[in-house]
Protein backbone atom coordinates (compact mmCIF):
# COMPACT_ATOMS: atom_id res chain seq x y z
CA UNK A 1 0.00 0.00 0.00
CA UNK A 2 2.90 2.36 0.70
CA UNK A 3 4.22 1.96 -2.85
CA UNK A 4 1.01 3.43 -4.27
CA UNK A 5 0.63 7.08 -5.24
CA UNK A 6 -0.91 9.35 -2.59
CA UNK A 7 -4.32 9.48 -4.28
CA UNK A 8 -4.62 5.69 -4.43
CA UNK A 9 -3.46 5.33 -0.80
CA UNK A 10 -6.22 7.67 0.31
CA UNK A 11 -8.82 5.66 -1.63
CA UNK A 12 -7.61 2.39 -0.06
CA UNK A 13 -7.71 3.95 3.41
CA UNK A 14 -11.21 5.31 2.83
CA UNK A 15 -12.51 1.88 1.80
CA UNK A 16 -11.04 0.28 4.94
CA UNK A 17 -12.01 2.97 7.44
CA UNK A 18 -15.29 4.24 6.02
CA UNK A 19 -17.81 5.60 8.51
CA UNK A 20 -21.04 4.13 7.12
CA UNK A 21 -20.18 0.48 7.72
CA UNK A 22 -22.95 -1.90 8.77
CA UNK A 23 -22.46 -2.71 12.49
CA UNK A 24 -21.86 -6.38 13.31
CA UNK A 25 -20.45 -8.13 16.34
CA UNK A 26 -18.11 -10.06 14.04
CA UNK A 27 -15.86 -7.00 13.63
CA UNK A 28 -16.51 -5.10 16.85
CA UNK A 29 -13.61 -4.11 19.10
CA UNK A 30 -15.45 -5.42 22.19
CA UNK A 31 -15.92 -8.95 20.85
CA UNK A 32 -13.77 -11.98 20.24
CA UNK A 33 -14.76 -14.97 18.14
CA UNK A 34 -15.63 -18.17 19.96
CA UNK A 35 -17.23 -20.74 17.65
CA UNK A 36 -18.12 -20.25 14.01
CA UNK A 37 -21.12 -17.93 14.00
CA UNK A 38 -20.80 -16.71 17.61
CA UNK A 39 -18.89 -13.92 19.33
CA UNK A 40 -18.11 -13.36 23.01
CA UNK A 41 -18.74 -9.69 23.78
CA UNK A 42 -17.22 -8.01 26.85
CA UNK A 43 -20.40 -5.96 27.24
CA UNK A 44 -23.26 -8.27 26.26
CA UNK A 45 -21.95 -11.85 26.56
CA UNK A 46 -22.42 -14.50 23.88
CA UNK A 47 -23.91 -13.06 20.68
CA UNK A 48 -24.35 -14.00 17.03
CA UNK A 49 -21.88 -12.58 14.49
CA UNK A 50 -24.64 -10.67 12.69
CA UNK A 51 -25.99 -9.01 15.85
CA UNK A 52 -24.98 -5.56 17.07
CA UNK A 53 -25.63 -3.20 19.96
CA UNK A 54 -25.25 0.51 20.59
CA UNK A 55 -21.76 -0.03 22.02
CA UNK A 56 -20.49 -1.16 18.62
CA UNK A 57 -16.97 0.05 17.92
CA UNK A 58 -15.52 -0.77 14.51
CA UNK A 59 -12.18 -2.60 14.44
CA UNK A 60 -10.93 -2.81 10.83
CA UNK A 61 -8.41 -5.55 11.66
CA UNK A 62 -11.20 -8.00 12.56
CA UNK A 63 -13.04 -7.59 9.29
CA UNK A 64 -12.36 -10.03 6.47
CA UNK A 65 -12.93 -8.38 3.09
CA UNK A 66 -15.10 -10.13 0.51
CA UNK A 67 -13.31 -12.23 -2.09
CA UNK A 68 -12.74 -10.44 -5.39
CA UNK A 69 -14.74 -11.57 -8.37
CA UNK A 70 -12.91 -13.64 -10.96
CA UNK A 71 -12.37 -11.95 -14.32
CA UNK A 72 -14.55 -13.05 -17.22
CA UNK A 73 -12.27 -14.89 -19.63
CA UNK A 74 -15.06 -15.92 -22.01
CA UNK A 75 -14.66 -12.75 -24.03
CA UNK A 76 -11.05 -13.66 -24.88
CA UNK A 77 -9.84 -16.04 -27.58
CA UNK A 78 -6.91 -18.49 -27.60
CA UNK A 79 -5.00 -16.01 -29.75
CA UNK A 80 -5.06 -13.50 -26.90
CA UNK A 81 -3.08 -15.86 -24.69
CA UNK A 82 -0.46 -16.95 -27.22
CA UNK A 83 2.87 -15.28 -27.89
Amino acid sequence: MYNLPVEMRQEATIMLFRKNIEPRCAYCAHGSSAEPGTVICRRKGIREETAHCRRFRYDPLRRTPPKPKLPDFEKYDKRDFSL
